[in-house]
């Protein structure tokens, strides 16, 4: 059965993130997912929050931007949060917004080899192992966690292109596709990790979170059209959904058939009432999807 959640997005202020939480806890959505964008909200503390003012909700930060980060800090940040609050963390990695990474010095000239070394040392790290690495951009010597995940500690990719989704199945526990991207497009984002997944040997389960750009309300279809025209300069049908809980989850079902875990529901930044968009994926979208 596919997973559904809903993003906070880092437009609003940060103390929004208690109320918007609580309220997808109540409703009983299965994942509230937030972002690291520069330069709005730290995609830790805010999970952080999230997971403290909750009891069941699962957290995802989809992505953590790796040029920003030394992967042991990431690595510590992570164990912590799985201690804490085991079995409710999902924590993505990903190129960041090349430009955003010029703006702070932090730009690689290779985001695949970055991505590489920093996806094998996170996941050795939350193992628990004994990481030295002498890398073009991971340099460890013999790093280990003090305090590593008691459980598994799944790292997620964020990918688009065909070398970064290969790469997201050679050395990720899961991908995360961007809004926007359509069932077709997730049929061949599939077929390009299991080609990485094959290359590595792997037969592990591997997540595919899709995010969908969405919108509800009596205004709803003219803020997903503004949606579609920033990001893509068109309104197509195919790259986001408006509408009640029906259509929004025959949307879904159709993302999932072609292949996702977990489909994010992903409001238009202008959304008037985010408590109640999470309310309704959790109650008028999931249902319809068991």
């Amino acid at each position: 059965m596919v997973s559904v959640g809903a993003i906070f997005r880092p437009q609003l202020p940060p103390e929004r993130l208690g109320d918007v939480a609580l309220a997808a806890d109540d409703a009983g959505l299965d994942e509230l997912w937030l972002w690291e964008d520069c330069f709005l909200e730290s995609g830790v503390a805010t999970a952080s929050a999230a997971l403290a003012r909750t009891s069941r909700l699962r957290v995802g930060v989809g992505v953590l931007p790796v040029p920003l980060r030394n992967v042991a800090l990431t690595a510590m940040e992570a164990a912590t949060l799985h201690r804490l609050f085991p079995g409710r963390v999902i924590l993505g990695a990903g190129h960041g917004v090349q430009d955003w990474m010029a703006q702070v010095g932090a730009r690689a000239e290779s985001p695949l080899t970055l991505m590489r070394e920093y996806l094998g040392a996170l996941r050795a790290l939350l193992r628990g192992e004994e990481v030295t690495s002498r890398g073009r951009y991971v340099t460890l010597d013999r790093v280990a966690l003090g305090w590593p995940p008691l459980t598994a500690a799944p790292v997620l990719a964020g990918a688009s292109g065909p070398k970064s989704l290969r790469l997201a199945g050679e050395c990720a526990d899961g991908t995360i596709l961007t809004a926007g991207t359509t069932p077709d497009g997730v049929r061949r984002a599939r077929l390009l990790i299991d080609e990485g997944r094959s290359a590595a040997g792997r037969t592990d389960p591997h997540d595919l979170v899709v995010n969908l750009h969405t919108a509800t309300g009596p205004d709803a279809a003219t803020r997903l059209r503004a949606e579609l025209h920033h990001w893509y300069g068109k309104d197509d049908p195919e790259l986001g959904v408006a509408g009640d809980g029906a259509t929004v989850a025959e949307a879904v079902r159709r993302l999932a058939d072609a292949g996702a875990g977990t489909v994010v529901l992903q409001p238009t930044p202008d959304e008037p009432d985010p408590e109640g968009f999470v309310r309704f994926a959790a109650e008028e979208v999931a249902p319809r999807l068991r």
